[in-house]
């Protein structure tokens, strides 16, 4: 018992790192978006997990020890995650460019946001794991880096679009060489090719809001192209880079706030695109709240 007192510094400071890595490696997944890339954007982000991991656990020894010029070490690790994040918004930004259906400012905006948040969620881990080894026995060190993690994991997600509206298939409709998904106007179609190719490899879905706020969401520019992209990655696109008449596309019911979207995609299966719709997620830039205004309180949903 003694060696552990005179060494829980260290030891703190070890079960601290070893949480904040298994932390950020439960963070990194390489999904359907193939974003992180593997092997070497990985390795980037592990590298860095790596460093603010150190950062949360040596902060505990540095204030336990009254040493509050070392904990400013943690404003330049604000700074360099900061980086990290311009870092990702520009590396997105060029290969989007590239995209036959992009992600879109706004996805791009919240991936981005989203790496820079994990690595402040690796420093809480370690910094957790670390101070409870030092105050209490080292087996609370680990349940505490085990909660943190389970924490940090439930924070690393957000809403899902079915959890904000509902989703329903509608067969297309051309009426002439004009496009509708249900009763809502998508575009004029010129060329017969191109409307015979949109009858064979077409799409049709509605999303309808829950809610006002859902309403206002959904009419979000960067939300819906979100919606384009991840449905386009999933199930391929049907189109080449010079063919805007096969264009996956979203458009906006005004009077419902309901969404007719249409997409071309190369793999045609109604039911497997109606779940993964319903697994898009909500861009944190996108979700607006009219119901908590002052002066809309009160008067429902």
């Amino acid at each position: 018992m003694d060696w552990f007192y005179s060494h829980r510094y260290t030891i703190g400071i070890v079960i601290g790192v070893i949480f904040g890595i298994l932390a950020r490696l439960n963070m990194l997944r390489t999904d359907y978006r193939q974003y992180p890339t593997y092997p070497h954007g990985k390795i980037i982000h592990i590298s860095l997990g790596v460093i603010a991991a150190g950062l949360g656990a040596v902060a505990v020894p540095a204030l336990l020890d009254k040493n509050y010029t070392a904990v400013t070490f943690l404003s330049l690790a604000a700074q360099q995650f900061r980086d990290v994040r311009n870092m990702e918004r520009q590396s997105l930004s060029k290969i989007d460019e590239l995209e036959l259906v992009p992600r879109g400012a706004a996805y791009i905006e919240g991936i981005a946001m989203v790496f820079e948040g994990r690595n402040y969620l690796v420093i809480f881990t370690s910094f957790l794991a670390s101070l409870f080894s030092i105050l209490f026995p080292w087996y609370w060190g680990i349940a505490a880096g085990l909660m943190s993690i389970w924490m940090a994991n439930y924070f690393k997600s957000g809403n899902k679009l079915g959890s904000i509206a509902d989703i329903e298939s509608v067969a297309l409709r051309m009426d002439g060489p004009d496009l509708f998904v249900g009763n809502i106007y998508i575009m004029n179609v010129g060329l017969k090719d191109s409307r015979d190719k949109i009858v064979e490899h077409g799409l049709g879905f509605l999303v309808k809001p829950k809610n006002r706020n859902a309403r206002v969401t959904l009419a979000n520019l960067g939300q819906r192209q979100a919606i384009l992209h991840d449905m386009s990655t999933l199930f391929g696109v049907y189109r080449d880079e010079g063919e805007p008449s096969l264009r996956p596309m979203a458009k906006l019911d005004m009077n419902t706030g309901t969404i007719g979207v249409f997409l071309l995609s190369q793999e045609k299966d109604i039911e497997k695109t109606t779940t993964a719709l319903h697994r898009v997620p909500v861009l944190e830039s996108a979700v607006r709240m009219p119901s908590e205004a002052g002066v809309n309180k009160g008067k429902g949903n």
